[in-house]
Parts: structure tokens; C-alpha cells; sequence
């Protein structure tokens, strides 16, 4: 995935919102514009006036409440132009998830790095497409379809 991305013209903007406190200071806000605020606070400041193309969200949003689920979208969706497209995993035929979300990092070999650490199992909150729509903003899903490790796949698409 590095390796293509890095053929074409683009620029890569990491929020490691999984790892630094975003997930617990976004679901731990109060609903309504503080968590509006919040949303908007852990994503990295604009460098250009570039929209987004492309967000991986792999697992995190199993770690989202549903209103910060719709927070962050809406703030994602700001930034984002037309036809971008979020892609995400979730914990769907699995009761229960790890503790923490994965955790890859970039290598100067363009590769993804596993520095997951084991850790404790919690029940996984397995959102249902509907809920995910739900709380997406204008993001609608594109395409779903449910992977052999129990995880069900989502490409989710802004319209034009």
C-alpha cells in the first residue's frame, strides 16, 4: 500500500489519534460542540487547502462511541473533498476485541511495522452497517463485505 501511494503525487498525513490519548479525550467529551471541538483538535493542523483523498481508519472506529464516531467524521468530512473515500474495519462476528486498537507504523522500506503489544480482551460494540450510517456524516458506504477473520471490511465513499 506504502509502495503504490508512494508512485503517485501525494502526501501522507498520519493522526495517530489510537495511541496519544485521542480516543479517550474524544469519547470522554460531552456531546454537542465540545466534542465537536474535540474532533477537530486531535486531527493535525491544515497545511495546505488540499482536501483528503483517502482515510484509513482500520480498526479505530471500534473504539469510538457513536457520537464520536459522527464528531470525527463530520471533522474528517471538513477536510475531505468530494468522492474521498474512509476505509475501516470492524469487529463484527467477534464478541470481543483487544484492548487497545492496532498499532502499524510506517518503515523507511515501505513497509508496515506490527507493533502491537498482547493485552487485555473487552467486548467489541460489532456496529451493525446501520449504526455505522447512522453516524458517518455524509459518508455512505460504498462496499462491505465480511472477512475471514471475523472483521467486516467497510469502504465508505463522500459524494460528489
Amino acid at each position: 500500500m506504502l509502495a503504490r501511494l508512494g508512485q503517485a503525487r501525494c502526501r501522507v498525513e498520519i493522526a495517530d489519534l489510537a495511541h496519544f490519548g485521542g480516543i479517550d479525550y474524544l469519547n470522554g467529551s460531552e456531546p454537542g460542540i465540545a466534542m465537536h471541538r474535540a474532533a477537530e483538535s486531535i486531527l493535525p493542523n491544515r497545511l495546505t487547502d488540499d482536501g483528503i483523498d483517502l482515510v484509513f481508519c482500520w480498526d479505530l472506529l471500534n473504539y469510538l462511541t457513536l457520537d464520536a464516531l459522527a464528531a470525527l467524521m463530520q471533522a474528517i468530512e471538513h477536510r475531505a473533498r468530494p468522492g474521498a473515500l474512509a476505509h475501516a474495519l470492524i469487529c463484527y462476528a467477534e464478541r470481543e476485541m483487544k484492548e487497545h486498537p492496532g498499532r502499524f507504523v510506517p518503515t523507511p522500506d515501505d513497509r508496515l511495522a506490527d507493533q502491537n503489544e498482547p493485552c487485555a480482551l473487552v467486548k467489541a460494540p460489532r456496529y451493525s452497517p446501520e449504526e455505522l450510517s447512522k453516524h458517518m456524516g455524509r459518508f455512505v458506504i460504498d462496499r462491505a463485505r465480511l472477512l475471514g477473520n471475523g472483521m467486516q471490511e467497510f469502504l465508505f465513499r463522500l459524494p460528489s
